[in-house]
């Protein structure tokens, strides 16, 4: 529809259409992610997924462009039809893990595997059980208690309960600034290049790989450091480390070569942050919605909320996506790129207080107040 639609409805309609889409397929991928490879390697499995989206949220449109002027319209769907072809392929290739298992008992015995390793984690590091761990296992489990007598919107939409948890909320920002800053970078770095450089956007594609490259590299490790040390200490380094870069690209400047390598080296140093929070957002939230899972088994159905908590990931990264670009075009127009950059900044600033309060649980100082 998109590449023979000739009327502006018909246009509207096959991006209703291609939104849709796109949200079912993140939402049932995420759900088979974790399925695949269980809570205790989430983290650097998402580390690595973002990576790739990265490569694909920043490089596409600029990608797009080039190809689109070399080769026309037809040479852009052209190239689209050739990854939906691959990418159909591989999915009637898939079988879930669940139904492997039916057949491979080394499945079965990694899934066993995986659910003593998750347990494990759970009683701590070093495996004994003490006096005090039954006492505050009661105590955790009635915190995620779900009360009698929900409401039937709740009951029909489970996830919606756990939306007043300020945990989840915070995972949820988390998500939103993430894609905030991915939006933010796609919209700005072609439009500054062109003016500072007189950049094309063959040209101005190719700064972003200054930008994508330390994201896929250190993704996977920031993603082990999450599984290893849980989502608090990658979200508050992240964007926490974020804010003075940001601020530091009011530093581009008109030039020549020293000024494109400078602002290259600007745009790596915002590449290491990505990097750093492309997974705590998930994690958090998916051990989140997991423990009210296990506090109440019978409340979120048989197969759990994940799908349900993918599909609210979704939306909340999908909002990000669309008001990355409305909100830093509009600030650079008013106050420039510089202070554009000072504001997103501020975000993270915001961004990595709640996260020192509220992901991974309250510090043990806010706890004895």
């Amino acid at each position: 529809m998109l590449f023979l639609g000739q009327s502006i409805p018909v246009l509207i309609l096959a991006r209703v259409l291609q939104g849709i889409s796109g949200a079912v397929v993140w939402t049932i991928g995420l759900a088979l992610l974790l399925d695949t490879v269980g809570p205790q390697n989430l983290g650097k499995t998402i580390g690595s997924i973002f990576g790739f989206i990265s490569i694909g949220e920043l490089a596409a449109p600029v990608l797009g462009g080039v190809i689109y002027k070399k080769a026309g319209y037809a040479g852009v769907f052209g190239i689209g039809f050739a990854i939906l072809a691959i990418d159909f392929i591989m999915r009637i290739l898939l079988i879930e893990k669940k139904t492997a298992a039916k057949w491979d008992e080394k499945a079965v015995g990694t899934e066993d595997d995986s659910e003593q390793q998750d347990g494990g984690t759970a009683t701590g590091e070093d495996g004994d059980d003490n006096e005090e761990e039954p006492l505050l296992r009661k105590k955790e489990e009635d915190t995620y208690k779900v009360p009698e007598g929900q409401s039937k919107v709740v009951r029909s939409l489970p996830i919606l309960y756990v939306l007043k948890d300020p945990r989840l909320l915070t995972a949820f920002l988390l998500a939103f600034n993430q894609a905030t800053l991915l939006a933010t970078f796609d919209a700005t770095i072609p439009t500054e290049a062109e003016e500072l450089f007189g950049f094309d956007s063959l040209k101005s594609g190719l700064l972003f790989v200054a930008l994508v490259v330390p994201y896929l590299i250190l993704g996977p490790i920031a993603g082990w450091a999450v599984d290893r040390y849980g989502p608090k200490p990658a979200a508050v380094l992240g964007f926490g480390y974020l804010v003075p870069v940001l601020i530091l690209l009011r530093l581009a400047r008109p030039g020549g070569t020293s000024a494109i390598v400078m602002f290259c080296a600007l745009l790596s140093l915002c590449g290491v942050g990505m990097g750093v929070i492309g997974s705590p957002s998930l994690v958090e939230a998916s051990y989140v919605v997991s423990q009210y899972d296990k506090a109440n088994p019978h409340f979120f159905g048989e197969q759990g909320p994940y799908a349900q908590l993918y599909g609210l990931n979704s939306m909340v990264f999908s909002f990000g996506l669309t008001m990355g670009p409305i909100i830093s075009g509009g600030l650079r127009d008013r106050i420039g790129y510089g202070n554009m950059n000072a504001v997103v900044a501020m975000l993270c600033l915001i961004t990595t207080i709640l996260s020192v309060v509220y992901i991974g649980g309250k510090p043990k100082f806010l706890r004895k107040r």
